[in-house]
């Protein structure tokens, strides 16, 4: 997605999560930019040598949280994949898993695969962020590359009502791509093959672990939320493994809605917009603007800019909205974008806002341009901390000898690689989800979305998971939007949040009961 401001530089875009990437390695070579990105990764790989993962290391430990001891084992290894009908091997997908060492027989309890987005986006970040049993804060001093990166006991940890195993697909984490073939890296970055090798993947490693009767979930952020649902459509469809939920949390469900200048995609942006002039954390302050998006807003935005009438009626009621000059909004036909708006909003003060979280902003280091590029306050904030986080976490509490790997935390090649299909905006998981719920009755799931993310707005998502039928109880499909960003569970309100809402769909309980 390119419009009017761009907020971020090629090489940190390219390593967001999913939205506002660069030109991809599939597109066309007639310019010679296939060769480049071959060049580039070429590079890449002499960097990282392709020597196999060393054996899975157990571990013991405990956590203290609010009083009580917390008992579990640690596992940090690799699955290893291999060709079909060679046998030789083709990767090694990392993970670490921790699972409770005093809840009864493991065959028998819940376990959760949890994976990020990008494509390019390791799994640290709901595993330190969020969910594992220790915890990075992620807020105030702590977004600046600089941070100790210090954990602590997570007091929001989902080990009390379910084990975790956080996955890294190929080219993130310290997983290794083992195969010369470029035919099967081609596979991996790619939209169908990454589903493939992930859904083999987690039956794997329940083989592997004597849990294939163990009540399965998947946590899926991001891309990652894109991937939930393919991925349980393909454990059911081709790896013979049934999935009992998924939680999609700031998901990119359809990339349509959430790409390009449609009105569909104005409609899902304009409330979350709105929640950071305004402020606020609580989506029932933003009741009027969810109204006038979906209703009159809609309609002007059909009509055109063309239609003048149409344009004064946006401008007007856009600019109060946003606190933007009127002006400004007119000139755009009452169509203003998520980076416009961040750059105005935060002019005057000299500062940028996060497409992430657009209450955090930075400052603008080039605050007397026409237009700027800046790193991402929130996201390229975290990376540092973040990577050096896992990487102790690993090497020095769960003492898996990776060497001098380094650990890929948002990694750009990925993005450059990966291939499309048939373009980015053609892409959407809504059809899986449909799926998914129609075979199996039993099946629930979870939708969790930042109220201030601009990258996937809460509204989209709302909107979208709306078109599902109700598949015989509509208590099945859940959807909560929760104060802070795309990461929301940097909050600690938001983090206690998903925990609940976490237990909540791995319990097989409903609110209220």
């Amino acid at each position: 997605m390119r419009q009017k401001y761009r907020p971020r530089p090629l090489s940190a875009l390219a390593a967001a999560f999913l939205l506002a990437v660069a030109q991809l390695a599939t597109a066309p070579d007639s310019r010679g930019q296939g060769a480049a990105n071959r060049a580039d990764q070429r590079r890449s790989e002499a960097a990282t040598p392709r020597t196999p993962l060393p054996p899975e290391a157990v571990t013991s430990h405990n956590i203290d949280i609010g009083g009580q001891n917390l008992a579990f084992t640690a596992r940090a290894g690799a699955v290893r994949l291999v060709d079909a009908g060679s046998g030789s091997p083709q990767a090694d997908i990392a993970y670490v898993a921790f699972e409770r060492a005093d809840a009864g027989d493991a065959a028998q309890r819940p376990i959760t695969f949890a994976l990020n987005g990008g494509p390019g986006a390791a799994s640290g970040f709901l595993d330190v962020g969020a969910m594992g049993p220790w915890r990075l804060s992620m807020e105030g001093a702590a977004l600046a590359p600089s941070a100790a990166p210090v954990t602590t006991a997570n007091a929001e940890t989902w080990l009390p009502f379910t084990d975790l195993v956080f996955l890294d697909p190929p080219g993130t984490g310290f997983t290794r791509v083992l195969s010369d073939s470029d035919d099967v890296r081609r596979h991996f970055y790619s939209v169908s093959g990454d589903i493939d090798i992930l859904a083999v993947t987690i039956r794997k490693w329940l083989e592997q672990h004597n849990r294939l009767a163990s009540p399965k979930f998947i946590v899926g952020e991001s891309y990652g939320g894109f991937r939930a649902p393919k991925i349980a459509h393909v454990l059911q469809e081709t790896e013979n493994v049934g999935v009992n939920g998924i939680a999609m949390l700031s998901p990119v469900i359809d990339f349509s809605w959430f790409e390009g200048t449609t009105p569909l995609t104005r409609v899902a942006l304009l409330p979350a917009m709105t929640a950071v002039a305004r402020g606020v954390s609580d989506r029932k302050s933003l009741a009027d603007v969810e109204t006038y998006a979906s209703g009159e807003y809609l309609s002007d935005l059909l009509k055109g800019p063309r239609t003048k009438e149409a344009v004064d009626r946006l401008s007007t009621k856009v600019a109060g909205f946003l606190g933007l000059d009127r002006a400004l909004v007119a000139r755009l036909a009452g169509r203003v974008d998520a980076d416009t708006f961040l750059r105005e909003r935060n002019r005057a003060q000299a500062r940028v806002g996060s497409m992430y979280d657009g209450t955090i902003t930075a400052l603008d280091p080039n605050p007397d341009a026409a237009e700027s590029h800046w790193s991402d306050p929130f996201l390229d904030g975290l990376r540092a901390p973040i990577a050096s986080a896992m990487t102790d976490i690993t090497v020095n509490r769960l003492h898996w000898p990776v060497g001098d790997l380094r650990y890929e935390i948002l990694n750009n090649q990925v993005v450059r690689q990966w291939n499309w299909d048939r373009g980015r905006r053609t892409n959407e998981a809504l059809g899986d989800l449909r799926h998914a719920l129609a075979l199996d009755p039993k099946m629930r799931v979870l939708v969790m979305s930042g109220i201030t993310d601009l990258i996937t707005s809460y509204f989209g998502a709302k909107l979208l998971i709306d078109q599902l039928p109700a598949y015989g109880d509509a208590r099945r499909v859940r959807f909560q939007a929760v104060p802070g960003g795309h990461m929301f569970y940097s909050r600690d309100d938001s983090r206690a949040s998903l925990r609940d809402a976490g237990r909540e769909l791995i319990e097989g309980r409903h609110e209220g009961e």
